[in-house]
């Protein structure tokens, strides 16, 4: 299934990957999400909006210097926001400083990726493609104009 969107803005890129996190929240399977885009596309904000969605209250920064961050997913998600059944952390990392996936290899992110209660979500996924798992929603983001954003999903969930 491929879904393509315009965002006019943050918060509607923020809302759009909410309904992203509605469609997986309750899968039995681990979730893999790659989100590409150029520098400045938006892709941190598509993480922060389908956080958001989960119930996540941390402040979402772009782990580019740590590589990688995980959260929690709260137990009670049912406060106007998103019931997820089986997922207990997001898992967020940014591979725009690593050369290819074996500068990860310490982060065994093959295990990582398998994990069923896990939602994992990559910036910069051309530079681990080799270890991406074959089963993974693609997001990708284009610059239209300063604010606009053509969002388009590739995902073998019903959208």
């Amino acid at each position: 299934m491929i879904k393509v969107q315009i965002s006019k803005n943050e918060a509607e890129t923020q809302k759009i990957a909410g309904d992203l996190a509605h469609k997986i929240g309750n899968s039995k399977d681990s979730v893999v999400i790659s989100l590409e885009g150029e520098l400045g596309a938006g892709k941190t904000t598509f993480v922060k909006g389908f956080a958001r969605e989960l119930g996540i209250k941390a402040k979402i920064k772009s782990p580019t210097f740590t590589l990688m961050k995980g959260y929690k997913i709260p137990f009670d998600k049912n406060k106007g926001k998103l019931k997820v059944s089986n997922q207990k952390y997001m898992i967020h990392l940014d591979c725009y400083r690593v050369r290819d996936h074996e500068d990860l290899a310490t982060l065994d992110l093959k295990t990582l990726f398998k994990a069923p209660d896990h939602i994992v979500m990559i910036e910069w996924p051309e530079r681990v493609r080799k270890i991406l798992p074959k089963k993974i929603i693609r997001v990708h983001i284009d610059h239209v104009s300063k604010n606009e954003r053509k969002i388009t999903i590739h995902s073998h969930i019903n959208q």
